[in-house]
């Protein structure tokens, strides 16, 4: 009888078009399965917390996978940190119940986007650098208003196929690191296809007082992509916490 197992793990995006398996181009998924078959010696399939963008990077992205094979947990854990490549990091191993699965028993996802007001070449792979001035408090005030709405259509990539466009955002602000570096944190149930970059991208316009509050307001409800902002970097876009 097969057991079903999780996976906690972070990776760096940079070199992978994201998390889920491309026909044209290497992600972290086809990775993590080619390891684990190598491992486990049999095809091997794992489903995700979620789907990570293009050069998007995790902390802690959640996955599982069955298996009839007799496993032990550390030691899978250990090896498949011997043969993945050096920027994915497997976290844990743990045998769960049947019933849990990565992406629907998830209750919630929270995100991180860097960035960083001066020139630092020390942040700039995972920071996007922003050379004009923010209004970090208007910017925080247009945050609060996304957690009293549910419908996120306006910051939906077009022409993807999902069936609602509703999320329950419970909490989106700016936290200040130091005096040149920020970033913002957003946390929802679920999260639709390069929502947060836009979102991010809108909350810029706010903060350089290009967009104000009732434009805004304007903006999500219109559930149109083109009255958004434009779609951040993904360099600077990590997937922090899955909650379950």
């Amino acid at each position: 009888m097969s057991k079903r197992y999780f996976i906690f793990l972070g990776y760096d995006g940079k070199n992978y078009h994201g998390w889920q398996v491309q026909p044209n181009g290497n992600s972290v998924q086809a990775e993590l399965q080619k390891a684990l078959s190598i491992l486990l010696r049999q095809p091997i399939e794992v489903v995700g917390a979620g789907r990570t963008d293009a050069g998007v990077h995790a902390v802690d992205m959640a996955a599982h996978f069955d298996t009839d094979l007799p496993i032990d947990c550390d030691q899978l854990c250990y090896k498949l940190n011997r043969l993945l490549p050096c920027d994915i990091s497997v976290r844990t191993v743990s045998e769960v119940s049947p019933d849990m699965h990565a992406r629907f028993s998830a209750k919630a996802r929270t995100y991180y986007y860097y960035i960083h007001t001066w020139k630092d070449p020390f942040v700039r792979q995972h920071s996007c650098f922003i050379h004009y001035q923010l209004d970090f408090d208007l910017m925080n005030e247009a945050g609060r208003m996304l957690t009293t709405y549910s419908d996120f259509g306006a910051f939906c990539k077009t022409h993807t196929d999902v069936k609602t466009t509703l999320c329950q955002v419970s909490r989106a602000e700016w936290e200040r690191i130091d005096d040149h570096h920020y970033r913002f944190v957003i946390t929802a149930n679920r999260f639709l296809r390069n929502m947060v970059r836009a979102v991010v991208g809108t909350l810029i316009d706010v903060g350089r007082h290009r967009v104000s509050l009732d434009q805004l307001r304007e903006i999500i409800e219109s559930g149109k992509r083109t009255e958004a902002g434009e779609s951040m970097p993904a360099h600077a876009l990590f997937l922090q916490k899955v909650e379950y």
